[in-house]
Parts: structure tokens; C-alpha cells; sequence
């Protein structure tokens, strides 16, 4: 059976602890086996990593040790096992660690309008497992603007400035920022989706369905399910 990890904690602001069970229900109903943790001391344990098909992130902002963050850095590089998470909780998670930033491929730098901002997530990549079938479909949550590794392959975008919400990146013009996207870090697959402020999100299905793809593309196991 595979096997998954989420670690859940960080700013309370993003509701981590539901959104957890969000994915953890996700994950069971996929017949993934999840252990459910709220302390960063769970990715110590670098043998238990490795064994893993997937880790879940969910910990916006905060500090991670490095005896915390080496083993899933490993685990993921050299163990193959796969890291998917979204919004804060994962693009967001621990600013002071570049290396993680640099698994990850975005950080998350501003969202102009905070939450209650009407956008669209525009689909660009319909060919991919993930998104095919998904169409672009509107959201009113906070729109992330990344900061972004250009060797993601994006999945999915929003488009900036957003009408009626100012800001000092509106004299730029139009700007389609990454919203979803995958990359690959050593051996292991990394999934990200900028959506996911707070649990109630994932009620919109194309939101959902996206996380539950993302989940299975990054698993270790990869289902066979034309990841």
C-alpha cells in the first residue's frame, strides 16, 4: 500500500489542521495509507522518509532546522519520494530556507487585494494528467503572485493586475504569473498548486481535482493513471 506523510502546522491562518484533513481524506480514498503529524520533528526520521510515496507540506511561514528540512530534502532527491502541497503551506513555508525555495521552484511574494479577489486560473498546459479535461474556472480567494524557478512546467496561471485592485505592479501591464505547476528535484517529483488559502477552497471541484491529480503525478508508487 502507498504510503503518505503531511505535516500540518504554521500560521493558523490558512486553517492548516483542515486543510490536512481535506488531503488526508483525499489520500484514503486513493487507498494511500497517511500518517497525519502536526510537529516538524516528523521529517527527522530519514529512514521513515525514504520509505515514503509522498510528503504533504502544510506549514505556512514558520522556521525549519536543518536537522528538520535535510532528510526531506534527501528523501525527495535521492529517496524518489514525491512532495506535493499547496498555497502557503508549502510556497510559502520556512522564507529563510533558499534550499527549500529551491525544491519547491516558487515562493510566494505578494497576493494585491488580499482575500476576496475575484481571478481566474487559466488552464495552459491541457494536455498534461493533471489538468486534461480541467477547464479554467474562476476563484475569489487570494491571488498568489511567485516569485519562479523558469524550469517549472506550468500547468496553470492567473493573470495580473487583477481589474479594480492597485498596487505598485500594475505599470507593468498584463503579467500571467504561475499558478500550478510541476518540476522535478533529483529522483523525486514536485507538484504545486497556488490555490488553498483556507480549507473551503478545495469545495470548488476543479480546485480539489486538481490536488488529488497533483497527489497521484508526485507519488513515488505513480498509480497508473497516465502520470
Amino acid at each position: 500500500m502507498a504510503s503518505a506523510l503531511i505535516v500540518w502546522g504554521g500560521w493558523a491562518g490558512h486553517q492548516p489542521k483542515e486543510v490536512a484533513e481535506v488531503f488526508r481524506r483525499v489520500l484514503v480514498e486513493d487507498g494511500v495509507q497517511v500518517e497525519v503529524s502536526d510537529t516538524l520533528d516528523a521529517f527527522k526520521d530519514e529512514a521513515k522518509l525514504m520509505a515514503l510515496d509522498l510528503i504533504i507540506p502544510i506549514w505556512t511561514m514558520g522556521e525549519i532546522t536543518k536537522e528538520q528540512v535535510v532528510p526531506v530534502l534527501k528523501a525527495v532527491r535521492e529517496g524518489g519520494v514525491g512532495i506535493a502541497g499547496c498555497h502557503g503551506g508549502m510556497g510559502d513555508a520556512f522564507r529563510k530556507d533558499v534550499s527549500w525555495q529551491f525544491m519547491v521552484g516558487g515562493q510566494w511574494i505578494a497576493h494585491p487585494g488580499n482575500d476576496g479577489t475575484l481571478h481566474t486560473i487559466r488552464i495552459k498546459n491541457p494536455d498534461h494528467p493533471i489538468t486534461k479535461g480541467i477547464k479554467d474556472f474562476d476563484v475569489k480567494s487570494e491571488q498568489y503572485y511567485m516569485h519562479i524557478d523558469p524550469a517549472i512546467q506550468v500547468l496553470a496561471t492567473t493573470t495580473f493586475p487583477t481589474p479594480g485592485v492597485d498596487g505598485p505592479h500594475v505599470p507593468n501591464g498584463f503579467t500571467e504569473v504561475p499558478q500550478v505547476w510541476t518540476k522535478y528535484w533529483g529522483k523525486g517529483r514536485v507538484f504545486y498548486n497556488a490555490l488553498g488559502h483556507q480549507a473551503n477552497i478545495f469545495d470548488i471541484p476543479e480546485a480539489l481535482e486538481l490536488m488529488r491529480r497533483g497527489f497521484r503525478w508526485a507519488r513515488k508508487d505513480r498509480p497508473k493513471c497516465g502520470c
